[in-house]
């Protein structure tokens, strides 16, 4: 069934620079038997635990993070980056092979103890992900999980993530 889904998604080629292959996922989420059947999957990975929250990373997150937690009846709470949210908030800086970055959460978005499962559409080189997970953990949340639609496992996320259950829809293990 991923396998399907897999067709849906469109490579772009040298984008956003050249050397990237860039997968796009809106060719999924405009099918509306596609989207359902990956959200659908991703829910039966922790359908019936014990999830408090569940926590996306902006932007293309927030679309399977939303669905998610709609459908296991819990809060949504985005992480966003730097300077785009309103209230008191904390921040984790990540590396990029550029540079850095940072991402923001609400400091009153996740109380200690609350089990929360994290969100997002790709899996690249981690940096973003752990990030997600050491804001939760700052706040006192437990990371329960970590649901991607893609995996690009030739770049190697996985490894900083490796104390964390981990759970890819769709891998690409090469460019």
């Amino acid at each position: 069934m991923a396998q399907d889904l897999k067709k849906l998604i469109r490579s772009v080629k040298d984008y956003p620079k050249k050397g990237v292959v860039f997968r796009d996922i809106t060719t999924l989420l405009k099918d509306g038997k596609a989207f359902k059947k990956a959200v659908d999957l991703l829910y039966k990975k922790y359908q019936g635990k014990k999830i408090d929250l569940v926590v996306a990373v902006e932007s293309r997150g927030f679309i399977l993070g939303g669905a998610l937690a709609n459908r296991l009846g819990v809060g949504f709470v985005p992480v966003r980056k730097f300077g785009k949210l309103p209230a008191d908030r904390i921040e984790q800086k990540y590396d990029l092979e550029y540079g850095t970055d940072s991402l923001e959460i609400h400091k009153d978005a996740v109380k200690k103890g609350q089990k929360v499962l994290i969100v997002d559409d790709l899996l690249a080189t981690g940096g973003t992900l752990q990030a997600t997970c050491k804001l939760v953990e700052k706040l006192g949340g437990k990371v329960v999980g970590i649901l991607v639609l893609i995996e690009l496992s030739f770049l190697k996320g996985r490894e900083k993530l490796k104390s964390y259950d981990l759970f890819s829809l769709i891998n690409y293990a090469r460019e």
